[in-house]
């Protein structure tokens, strides 16, 4: 297995194989929160524009979405685990646009198979991934904005590479260094509520799922976002 590693909108544009669009802090860890409560549909799309259309046609639908970190206008909550605590997620119709991990999904056009990756559900991912058997491997990660590397983001594709090679990790030290990290300083700061120090622990609570998570590319341009297992 050939393990690539590349970066933001560009990296996941000529990303092939199995590609792995990485964005820990704080869309693909919202995802899992959110598939994890079985609702009916989960669609990732790169336009505001498109999320709020996909709402006037089906009123009911939730609308996940920021821009800079800040919840979206008319959007129900922000790109946020901790928002999300608050609603009933079961059987709903979800809408997600973030400023960087939809868009790698949405620009992953060369991908013979695309998946989500975040700490939360790393390994099963990795054991996912494994089980297919492989030739290519390309881990995206999308970075702050889809502009400037993170630590988060950089970590987690070491992890997935270790758990793809199936080497030990010691998630203890790197979930360490990832809250002392100058990348989780918005999430403790009062000025910029966000951000809640709650969204951190939820993001970095490693391994939390047993579950992959498939983008499946739609004619629209939109992505489906479904749970896989080995």
């Amino acid at each position: 297995m050939k393990i690539v590693t590349t970066d933001f909108i560009e990296g996941a544009q000529h990303a092939e194989g199995i590609v792995v669009i990485i964005d820990v802090f704080r869309a693909f860890s919202v995802a899992c929160y959110c598939l994890a409560q079985s609702p009916r549909q989960v669609i990732a799309v790169g336009e505001a524009e498109q999320a709020l259309a996909l709402k006037a046609k089906r009123p009911d639908t939730l609308l996940i979405g920021e821009r800079e970190g800040k919840k979206l206008p008319g959007f129900d909550v922000g790109n946020s685990p901790t928002e999300l605590a608050s609603q009933a997620l079961k059987n709903r119709y979800i809408a997600h646009t973030t400023h960087a991990g939809t868009q790698g999904l949405v620009n992953a056009l060369k991908a013979d198979k695309i998946l989500t990756g975040a700490l939360v559900n790393a390994s099963a991912t990795a054991n996912y991934i494994r089980s297919l058997n492989p030739t290519v491997v390309t881990l995206v990660r999308m970075g702050w904005k889809a502009e400037e590397r993170t630590d988060e983001d950089d970590l987690c594709a070491e992890y997935l590479a270790h758990c793809l090679r199936e080497e030990p990790v010691d998630t203890a030290l790197l979930k360490a260094r990832l809250l002392a990290s100058p990348c989780a300083s918005r999430f403790l700061d009062p000025a910029q509520p966000w951000n809640p120090e709650s969204d951190l622990h939820f993001c970095l609570d490693i391994d939390r799922f047993d579950f992959a998570i498939e983008a499946l590319p739609n004619t629209d341009g939109t992505v489906a976002l479904r749970q896989v297992k080995p």
